[in-house]
């Protein structure tokens, strides 16, 4: 066969290198054999075969050469007692003459008989390549009978072995006559032929069943975890197709779904595709594939793999439908960059159907559970006693507000839950964003997105330090007693310390001197002002409060796909779960489209949900004329029915001074004593109102805030009522 005559060309090579033939002719002759190029690889091995005698002659001459210098220092060591010495050297000489006469004549005997037996072999192989090429048709369809036939040749072998051996006998006890006047480097040389004769016996014309074949190494390590791996199903597989390559008109695995764990199989697979099965294997079967890369090993491995599997004790339809659904799950896996939707590949392999299951339906259970893993699963009976005791969970455990009566009705903000604040335009709904971003970062330590189409970067950051400084719960994180506006910091104006003389303007701000930079005069503000000082030592504060930052972005002109994928982007790189969008709008193309507002909802709730998110957003309210206390959602700026999608919806409204009369307020809900509400010179100081339009976890109360805009301060007060009578 052709590829028998191969395999034992390869060991002829094997023994060539062992006698210390010429390694770069070697590996040419073997780069020939992997490229096919037999006819090519035969001439050069018959090249390499006839160099024997030359060689044995150059390495007699280099044993010469060895003894002529040892010679040479025994006469220069011993000069003092040269005629002892040269007696001694003249019987040496004789010893040495005598000695290489003698393996003159054995290594000639042994050039002979290698000769000999090289060209038989070679003659045999030779024969059996030009045989096997007119015969290739005759061999693919007796290809079952290859066993048989090989061990019908091992028991004529093992009668040649018993002759053989004892020729070997004879020949070893010569050797030993000649080892007893030989020197250390001749030692190790007729060692070295020793290895050669054994070498020589084992590629001869027999062909030896009982080659120990070398365990394939992997050339790499696995990309696929345990459950995906089956060396033996692929080894199973690559096996049949060897032993009947006419298997491959049906049972071929397309280049987009051929995922083998063992490269070295891989690479035979081609070869079948190509070689073994290539008048078989259908034209889709070949698309994509490159020829296969043989070598020795790969030849080792067939020969393997051809003798140990057969049809008889394996179903080659059950074997290629169970390899094939191995390979599907395997592509998919590496294909899926997500982790969790990778072991859940994983464990379809522990499917109770999974048996049954055909290449078709394991890639529908593929799609199934991605698409599954998109929600939230849980077996719902299970581990009810400890949900029961521990009482921790999303129903309870959400952050807290810094609202106290919000907090309470609405179970804190939770996670998987979308909240809304509707306000007027202009009322302050960045402001009230910032400040409950501010304390869900910095007070109970969160990372914080906040998305924005109404304020820039700049005005955010401003905002959010006036809100550092003025915030009471924050200001017992960074220590510094401090009130500025947003105005005083964007006009950098700074009271001096009592002692400092400077000059100040009618407010009793420090005033920049003329001609002085704003670098000089930071400098000199350090030293007047521990206003200034304080500020800073809040700001440096916030720098470094990198575990729970607040992320920002600015967006406009987007899509839903685009806000979408933001808020995407954002969870995976800084695994944020808390995000305040000011303001919720439409995609840009559907803006006045009031259905849109509700897709839009529709997007931002499945985020919370799928990803366990909370996300709280900003609405426009109307400028109706319907009083504070009793806003309902039929006075939102867009359409009514993305309360629908929402968890929570608050409409929020300034009690304008000249009203506050009518108002007043209780510390709880159900309570007989009441409080005014007190009117402020400052005009900046408000009372607003905050009606829970929706409350999934319950109570719809009606609050009363005071705010600030210029500190954006906000404290809830209580519970807002109509006077009786109003």
């Amino acid at each position: 066969m052709a590829n028998d005559s191969v395999a034992k060309l390869y060991k002829v090579l094997d023994v060539l290198e062992n006698a210390g033939k010429d390694k770069k002719d070697i590996a040419k002759a073997r780069k020939m054999l992997d490229s096919g190029k037999l006819e090519e690889a035969l001439a050069e091995i018959r090249k390499l075969n006839n160099s024997t005698k030359t060689n044995n002659t150059e390495e007699k001459k280099k044993r010469g050469r060895k003894k002529k210098v040892k010679k040479e220092e025994v006469e220069k060591n011993n000069e003092e007692d040269k005629e002892e010495e040269e007696a001694k050297v003249t019987e040496e000489k004789n010893d040495v003459d005598n000695f290489d006469e003698e393996e003159d004549s054995i290594e000639n005997d042994e050039d002979v008989e290698e000769d000999e037996e090289f060209e038989d072999g070679y003659q045999s192989i030779y024969n059996n390549y030009a045989n096997s090429n007119e015969n290739e048709e005759e061999y693919s369809s007796n290809n079952k009978n290859v066993k048989d036939e090989s061990e019908a040749k091992n028991d004529d072998n093992e009668a040649g072995d018993s002759a053989e051996e004892e020729n070997e006998d004879e020949h070893e006890s010569n050797e030993e006559e000649s080892e007893n006047d030989e020197d250390e480097y001749e030692e190790d040389y007729d060692d070295d032929d020793d290895d050669n004769d054994e070498a020589l016996k084992e590629w001869g014309i027999k062909e030896d069943d009982d080659v120990v074949y070398k365990e394939e190494e992997k050339k790499q390590e696995s990309v696929f975890p345990e459950k995906l791996r089956n060396e033996e199903l692929e080894k199973t597989y690559i096996g049949l197709l060897l032993n009947n390559p006419k298997l491959i008109v049906k049972y071929y695995i397309l280049f987009d779904e051929c995922y083998f764990d063992d490269q070295n199989l891989l690479n035979i697979y081609k070869s079948i595709l190509f070689t073994e099965g290539g008048k078989f294997t259908p034209e889709i079967a070949k698309k994509g594939f490159s020829f296969s890369v043989d070598n020795n090993e790969t030849y080792k491995l067939k020969q393997k793999l051809k003798f140990e599997v057969s049809e008889e004790n394996s179903n080659p339809e059950k074997v290629y439908i169970e390899l094939r659904k191995l390979c599907i799950l395997s592509k998919s896996y590496l294909e899926e960059p997500r982790e969790e939707v990778q072991d859940q590949i994983v464990d379809i392999r522990e499917y109770e159907l999974y048996d049954k299951m055909s290449p078709d339906e394991i890639k529908a259970a593929i799609v199934q559970v991605s698409v599954t893993q998109k929600f939230k699963q849980a077996v719902l009976s299970e581990d009810l006693t400890e949900f029961l005791e521990k009482g921790e969970n999303n129903l309870t455990n959400g952050l807290e507000l810094p609202f106290p009566i919000l907090s309470s009705v609405f179970k804190g903000i939770r996670k998987g839950e979308t909240m809304a604040f509707a306000m007027p335009s202009n009322s302050g709904k960045s402001r009230f964003t910032i400040n409950i971003s501010a304390y869900t970062a910095f007070v109970h330590k969160k990372k914080v997105l906040v998305i924005s189409n109404e304020m820039s970067e700049e005005k955010m950051k401003l905002c959010l330090i006036t809100t550092v400084l003025n915030n009471p719960e924050i200001q017992k994180l960074h220590g510094q007693k401090i009130s500025k506006t947003e105005g005083e910091l964007l006009e950098f104006k700074f009271r001096p310390n009592k002692d400092a003389k400077v000059n100040v303007d009618g407010e009793g701000f420090i005033l920049q001197e003329p001609n002085e930079t704003r670098r000089q005069f930071v400098e000199r503000l350090k030293t007047v002002s521990d206003e200034f000082n304080k500020t800073i030592a809040v700001t440096d504060w916030v720098n470094n409060q990198i575990n729970n930052s607040i992320y920002f972005i600015n967006i406009t002109d987007h899509t839903n796909d685009e806000l979408q994928k933001v808020i995407m982007n954002y969870y995976y790189k800084e695994k944020i779960e808390y995000v305040f969008y000011d303001t919720l709008k439409t995609d840009t193309a559907n803006i006045g489209n009031g259905e849109e507002i509700k897709r839009t909802a529709t997007i931002l709730s499945n985020l919370a949900q799928n990803y366990n998110m909370f996300i709280c957003s900003t609405l426009q309210l109307t400028e109706s004329t319907t009083l504070p206390i009793n806003l309902t959602v039929n006075d939102l700026a867009v359409s009514r029915t993305v309360k629908e999608v929402l968890d929570t919806l608050c409409l929020i409204k300034q009690i304008m001074r000249d009203d506050l009369d009518k108002y007043e307020y209780s510390l709880e809900e159900v309570d007989t004593k009441f409080y005014e509400l007190e009117k402020f010179k400052d005009p900046d100081a408000r009372y607003y109102a905050c009606v829970v339009d929706k409350n999934r976890a319950g109570a719809k109360p009606k609050v009363l805030f005071r705010l600030n805009l210029a500190y954006n301060v906000w404290n809830e007060l209580g519970y807002l009522k109509l006077k009786v009578g109003e």
